[in-house]
């Protein structure tokens, strides 16, 4: 099995389908928390807390980081390959969908992208987060205010405060959009169903799930901007508060605090 994995071009694309399937998964289910940021700062915090430095929390990140190394590692090495076999031709298709055409032959692009933008994420969250507290610290400084490993809201109410930071998230979003636009019906494909019936199941599928997936994170970016750009949010956790409270609507309107 394990040469077959390796030395096998089907078997390092079931590596991909894989662990990307089990990483949209999780893109999924850390949307669905993001948008509790949206509904309640002390709801939001509650899970952070659940996710900070516990044993489980620290398996689960070891485990996702293994799988985005994986799903990176052999994306290069059947890149490479297929370089190599067909020239500039990367990813060969049984079915050809002019709408994803430039991200199947991007792919790798995107995804050292998508890779970047991870890194910044973990630099903004992670590091502030898990990290402190695997450190044994209580919180950190973050832009003149010491906020707590587990105060989420406030976290993402600075990151979010920054014109720069928000292009910087959105870029890399329409960069994850198109991946994935394109990632889950290659993956669906690997297992065999890209037939007449099936392919355009799996390619409205497929822009289901990545729209759904970037809207969701974008939905908190955008709002916890716009927040910002109201003059009653005066600090991280008073920002926080308000877009867990319509923001948009609360802020603007001129809600104090």
């Amino acid at each position: 099995m394990s040469c077959f994995l390796c030395n096998s071009s089907l078997g390092k694309k079931l590596v991909m389908s894989v662990t990307g399937c089990c990483l949209v998964l999780f893109l999924l289910f850390h949307m669905s928390m993001n948008l509790v940021a949206l509904i309640s700062a002390d709801a939001y915090n509650t899970i952070c807390s659940l996710l900070g430095a516990n044993w489980y929390a620290l398996v689960a990140t070891a485990g996702l980081a293994a799988l985005v190394v994986l799903h990176f590692v052999y994306a290069l090495i059947l890149t490479i390959n297929n370089y190599r076999a067909r020239g500039t031709q990367r990813y060969a298709v049984t079915a050809n969908e002019p709408g994803v055409e430039w991200s199947s032959k991007n792919m790798l692009v995107l995804g050292v992208i998508v890779v970047l933008g991870l890194g910044v994420h973990l630099m903004h969250f992670w590091s502030k987060m898990m990290l402190v507290e695997l450190m044994g610290a209580e919180g950190s400084m973050v832009g003149g205010e010491f906020i707590h490993a587990t105060d989420g809201a406030a976290l993402i109410a600075f990151t979010f405060s920054k014109w720069y930071n928000v292009v910087i998230y959105l870029v890399w979003l329409a960069a994850l959009w198109f991946h994935l636009n394109h990632g889950v019906w290659s993956m669906v494909q690997t297992v065999g169903w890209a037939n007449d019936t099936w392919y355009p199941r799996i390619k409205c599928i497929a822009k289901i799930v990545s729209t759904l997936v970037v809207l969701g994170f974008a939905a908190v970016v955008v709002a916890f901007f716009v927040c910002s750009l109201c003059g009653d949010c005066g600090s991280a956790a008073a920002c926080a508060a308000d877009a867990c409270n319509a923001c948009t609507d609360a802020c603007c309107a001129g809600h104090t605090h």
